[in-house]
């Protein structure tokens, strides 16, 4: 045996080990064991987090809220997780899922008096950030309009970090029929931002 399959061995045997202890916590805290359950929260918070923080086009306040409810959520339905896939991965379908319910939300912003409170941004300014903003925001949107099934495998993948045989295992699919969604919502999105170029 040689140096590389050694190597690969190991790889695959330490996968084994974390998802044989992932799901021995899962199972600790479907009982009610709150130190398992914090151990799930610690292991998979910093991508959960990650992930809402760059669907909230940056927001921290915004993506810490979802987070929040994202594990409010898990905790309430952890009896129906059947261990199909990584626990992670799961938890990344439900934030998807709290993140599009919040978008989907009408603005509930209040109003405050004019003149009532004054407040120094430090951010750079309208006109320095517009450039920078302006085509992120025209993709965030393309994605948000892509159909259900592109638009959760390009959010998992690219703004979850989710590799794609775990959105396949996640959606009951091969590998190469996710592959080919990412190519298709490629396709839709380039034609979207260049026509969103056109004046």
């Amino acid at each position: 045996m040689g140096h590389a399959e050694v190597a690969e061995t190991v790889r695959e045997l330490s996968g084994v080990i974390f998802e044989f202890g992932e799901a021995k916590l899962v199972n600790a805290a479907k009982l009610g064991d709150r130190d398992a359950a914090e151990q799930l929260v610690e292991r998979t918070y910093s991508a959960i987090y990650a992930a809402l923080y760059r669907m909230c086009h940056g927001d921290a306040e915004l993506a810490a809220d979802l987070t929040q409810d994202t594990y409010r959520k898990a905790w309430e339905s952890l009896a129906g997780f059947d261990g199909r896939s990584k626990i992670s991965t799961w938890l990344y379908r439900i934030a998807y899922t709290t993140f599009l319910n919040h978008v989907r939300r009408p603005d509930r912003s209040v109003e405050l008096d004019e003149g009532s409170m004054e407040v120094n941004d430090p951010a750079p300014s309208i006109e320095e950030t517009i450039g920078k903003s302006e085509e992120s925001s025209m993709l965030r949107e393309a994605v948000l309009a892509l159909p259900e099934d592109l638009r959760f495998t390009v959010t998992a993948h690219f703004w979850g970090d989710v590799p794609i045989p775990e959105i396949a295992r996640q959606e009951k699919n091969t590998a190469v029929a996710i592959r080919k969604r990412l190519r298709k919502a490629f396709m839709l999105l380039e034609s979207a931002m260049m026509e969103s170029r056109q004046p």
